[in-house]
Order: structure tokens, then sequence, then C-alpha cells
């Protein structure tokens, strides 16, 4: 019987959703402006997690970090 030997690293990157008070800790945008990025495509997308509530996926906003601090 072969044993799957699967290490912790080749595991799935662990996701996470944000909530709006966390993105906005995290960059240092105003909640208009960070609207106004999202809705021209210039910020990752919210996830609709219910009737009235919402985040952002974590792996989302880093790579767009990211993609900021590489791009100076």
């Amino acid at each position: 019987m072969a044993e799957n030997n699967i290490s912790s690293s080749s595991s799935p990157p662990r996701l996470r959703i944000l909530r709006r008070a966390e993105v906005l800790s995290m960059v240092p945008l105003s909640d208009a402006s960070l609207r106004r990025m999202e809705k021209d495509g210039r910020f990752p997308k919210r996830i609709r997690l219910g009737s009235q509530s919402y985040g952002w996926a974590e792996n989302e906003v880093l790579d767009w970090i990211r993609l900021r601090m590489e791009a100076r």
C-alpha cells in the first residue's frame, strides 16, 4: 500500500477573507477611494458574503500591494 507523502509546503495557500476595516488598515486609502478604484478595476473586487456583508480575498489584496511595490 503506497503512502501519501504530502509535505506541508505543497499544501494549497490558506484562503482568508478580509473585512473592510482590515483592508483599510493594510491599504492607506479612504473608503471612497477604495470603492472608486474597485469600480474602475484598479483594486480587487469584493466578495459577497451575505445580504449585507462582503470582504476581499486576502491573497488578492496582498498581490495588489506587491504589484504596487514592484512598480515603484
